[in-house]
């Protein structure tokens, strides 16, 4: 048999998307853990559009979330940040970031895990406090305390996080890397023969 007749290899990225069908996969978690740029990285492999809900909801209110935290407060955003969400899920397949706080509505969680397989990218309070020093533009970090304002939150969001369907952890290694990560999870949770190993080990192992 010629190399030409031969059957082309499996990829990983194929199994995934065969598996995903109309279906999107969001990323969750606290701010500054990487949810936008290993999204645009997860998408680009897997040759799927991405879209950032918080780029979505500035665009379709033609504000900035810090504006429109001012202007009408956190209970009309997350409002905004639910019907956008929902809409960005029915136009699936994506791979779909989405703010520290859309998660923790359940409103949202019951639509994504309806609609997507979730990843709660998890990372300790010093990475996050780091990345997120970087930027003036976290409106619930405008606080006398934000180091405190994420430790509060985390304890709040964490257990919440924890019901996404998978767990990968963001830390200081090459963005590939936890894409790599990514990938490797998502193929193992959505086509894992018997043989795979059990999502607890699957989620221990890239903690």
């Amino acid at each position: 048999m010629s190399d030409a007749a031969l059957p082309l290899p499996a990829s990983p990225e194929a199994d995934i998307l065969s598996a995903l069908g109309t279906r999107s996969i969001v990323l969750v978690g606290m701010m500054g853990v990487g949810k936008s740029t290993i999204g645009r990285r997860l998408a680009a492999r897997l040759k799927l559009p991405f879209v950032d809900a918080d780029t979505e909801i500035e665009a379709a209110a033609g504000m900035t979330i810090p504006e429109i935290f001012e202007r009408y407060g956190e209970a009309h955003f997350r409002e905004g940040e639910t019907r956008v969400i929902a809409r960005l899920l029915d136009d699936g397949p994506v791979v779909l970031a989405t703010g520290g706080g859309a998660y923790m509505r359940e409103e949202t969680r019951s639509r994504i895990a309806a609609k997507a397989v979730s990843i709660w990218l998890r990372a300790d309070h010093d990475v996050i406090m780091r990345r997120v020093r970087r930027r003036a533009d976290r409106p619930l970090l405008q606080t006398a305390d934000p180091e405190g304002t994420v430790t509060r939150l985390l304890t709040e969001r964490e257990p919440v996080y924890g019901k996404a369907d998978l767990t990968i952890a963001s830390r200081d290694v090459p963005h590939d890397r936890i894409v790599e990560e990514c990938i490797e999870t998502l193929r193992a949770h959505l086509c894992g023969e018997q043989s795979a190993p059990s999502p607890q080990d699957v989620a221990s192992a890239v903690r």
